[in-house]
């Protein structure tokens, strides 16, 4: 300081501290030309804060929020230090120091890697964690002897990484303790976080501070877990595949109705909803080994199906021309609307001749339900 600062030193006997509206400060020394206070000057301590004297690196007097006017009777432990058995009248040399005792919100926490755990259902398994928290200093005097020292202006920076750390580690000690399956921890957050506050005080108090809010916000799973747990999910909700397979079959159904080939795209419907559903029956086999939920499922090689039998198909003589070939469902289907009927001529491969439909043996049983032709 100058000699302007000295001279200000001389006449200002209010010692205090405003704080900026917006900072992370703790921990502020007051400065005062080479230390010097004088003889009843007034300290004003505003509410969320505390101030400490400190005498030659010795703490001396904290004072709590209000208006002080700083005499021996209310420094005794500097009076005592410094030998002052009458009062004194000339200025005295001590440290002022502001502390911020107000709450400071916000404060992310997270786990820098994986933690290993064992789940009850899934066994080892590794978790991430993040979350936010809250704190205060409650102990002006442990505080600066333990963290800020001689620090003019102590920040929430410098301890950011003390404190995450030291939430992470007892955080670990919780969740891997409480045996809380991994399905069933979304639902204990705040019993959770409750145990961890508790498990934190002890060594937040060694350093003046204490947990005044604790959360945690998620516990997640590695990627390829959660996937695996995706396809779990899946399956139950599945259920009973036998229902599936008939849900499969009425969609066909309709969708089939909705198309232009009618009756005739029913039959892939309902041939696709089967075969989806028998594939999934069988890839489960009663009373065999469950495996783990996030093993890769490994198929064994199966042969291959035998070839799918040739479907009947006929052509038909229609208004004198060559219509077809026709499968026996659209068969079904023009004799419902009356285009082919009892004494329509119908041909397949190896017939030697064109015959009429109610002839042909496979044809017979579409006119079991239809009169036959009245008598001339």
């Amino acid at each position: 300081m100058g000699l302007l600062d000295k001279i200000r030193g001389e006449f200002i006997d209010i010692i205090e501290w405003t704080e900026p509206s917006q900072n992370d400060i703790l921990a502020y020394r007051f400065p005062r030309y080479q230390n010097e206070i004088k003889n009843g000057a007034q300290l004003t301590v505003r509410e969320g804060q505390a101030a400490a004297f400190v005498n030659e690196g010795q703490l001396a007097d904290v004072f709590a929020p209000g208006m002080y006017r700083l005499e021996t009777s209310n420094l005794p432990i500097l009076a005592t230090i410094k030998g002052w058995k009458y009062g004194f009248n000339s200025p005295f040399k001590a440290e002022v120091y502001f502390v911020s005792t107000r709450q400071w919100t916000d404060q992310k926490w997270g786990t820098q890697n994986p933690i290993m755990i064992r789940d009850p259902e899934f066994g080892p398994i590794r978790v991430r964690a993040f979350g936010a928290f809250a704190f205060r200093v409650t102990d002006p005097g442990k505080f600066l002897k333990e963290l800020v020292a001689t620090d003019p202006s102590f920040e929430t920076y410098e301890i950011a990484n003390q404190l995450r750390n030291a939430i992470v580690s007892r955080f670990v000690d919780v969740v891997g303790s409480a045996r809380i399956p991994i399905l069933d921890l979304a639902g204990n957050y705040e019993k959770i976080s409750k145990i961890a506050q508790e498990k934190i005080a002890p060594d937040m108090a060694g350093m003046g501070l204490s947990i005044t809010q604790f959360y945690v916000e998620n516990i997640s799973l590695p990627p390829e877990v959660e996937q695996a747990l995706d396809k779990r999910s899946k399956m139950a909700v599945l259920g009973n595949l036998d229902h599936y397979t008939k849900f499969q079959t009425a969609e066909a159904i309709g969708d089939a109705a909705k198309n232009p080939g009618g009756i005739a795209g029913m039959g892939v419907g309902i041939g696709a909803g089967v075969a989806i559903g028998n594939q999934m029956a069988g890839a489960i086999v009663p009373n065999a080994p469950t495996a783990h939920p996030y093993a890769e499922a490994v198929q064994p090689a199966a042969a291959g199906p035998p070839p799918l039998p040739q479907a009947l198909s006929f052509f038909a003589a229609i208004n004198g021309q060559q219509a077809g070939p026709f499968d026996l469902t659209a068969l079904l289907a023009k004799t419902h609307d009356g285009t082919i009927n009892r004494t329509t001529l119908v041909w397949k491969q190896g017939m030697a001749n064109w015959q009429a439909a109610d002839a042909v043996p496979e044809l017979q049983s579409l006119f079991a339900g239809m009169p036959p032709p009245l008598p001339k």
